[in-house]
């Protein structure tokens, strides 16, 4: 069984001291469940160094929301993956939808990210999902395609073993709308599909695939309980220790039980 992987997403909210009081609230809340379940959180990235510090020794890992793919030079604003290795990080998240949706990032923005993550020596949480009116189209199986090859091209078979997929069907992210397990689950037994014709059937059987969009402890364990969701990349539910906690305790609860 794959192990779970919880991360939470704070995208642009909170302040410094609030940041660190979540992550420090967040290490005390999960600390006896990261025994059988990997947990990060993704602050901003002006806050990475406070909330590192915040997390202590605890198990609890750090990710960034976003990486450059140059390792230095004249890109103002921008931040390297050697900066984020050097402040703690192991995970980067890449390709939120956010990012492709409102910032523009094209499947070959977010190939060169990945590849420069993977360099550098990080884990990319590398995200795709459709638009409300692909779904209603009935183009979702082919938009996450288009996304999964653009996004992961050129990569080997041992270079997608490293890194975690997100689904993140957009039509749910921030809308209190979730996909049903049923929807979800047919999402990620295509993208378990597309790894092992596109590389092979370990690599399939290794990579995590989390699901994202409106996760609560209300919902996660029936989300997490289908065969191919193997975590949850939380938004909302993270910014608050006592619920981010109940999404890692369904996932601890489910894979004790298997």
């Amino acid at each position: 069984m794959r192990r779970p992987f919880i991360a939470g997403n704070w995208k642009m909210n909170l302040n410094q001291s609030e940041s660190a009081e979540l992550a420090s609230g967040v290490a005390s809340a999960v600390g006896d469940l990261t025994g059988a379940v990997d947990v990060a959180v993704c602050p901003p990235t002006v806050y990475l160094a406070a909330v590192r510090s915040a997390l202590g020794d605890s198990a609890v890992g750090l990710g960034a929301q976003n990486a450059y793919h140059e390792e230095s030079g004249a890109f103002t604003g921008e931040t390297s993956v050697g900066m984020l290795a050097d402040i703690g990080c192991q995970y980067v998240i890449l390709g939120h939808s956010e990012r492709r949706n409102i910032l523009g990032e094209s499947n070959e923005d977010v190939n060169k990210k990945v590849h420069a993550v993977l360099a550098g020596g990080l884990i990319p949480i590398v995200c795709v999902g459709e638009l409300l009116e692909q779904r209603e189209a009935g183009q979702t199986l082919a938009v996450i395609k288009e996304q999964f090859q653009g996004s992961l091209a050129g990569l080997t078979a041992d270079d997608v073993a490293k890194l975690v997929i997100a689904y993140e069907p957009v039509w749910a992210i921030g809308t209190g709308k979730v996909a049903t397990p049923e929807q979800a689950e047919e999402v990620h037994a295509d993208l378990r599909r597309l790894l092992e014709t596109s590389y092979n059937s370990d690599v399939a059987a290794a990579v995590r695939i989390q699901y994202g969009g409106s996760v609560k402890p209300t919902n996660a364990a029936e989300l997490l309980s289908q065969p191919n969701i193997d975590g949850a990349l939380v938004g909302g539910a993270s910014l608050k220790p006592d619920s981010f906690q109940g999404i890692v305790a369904a996932a601890a609860e489910l894979a004790s039980s298997n």
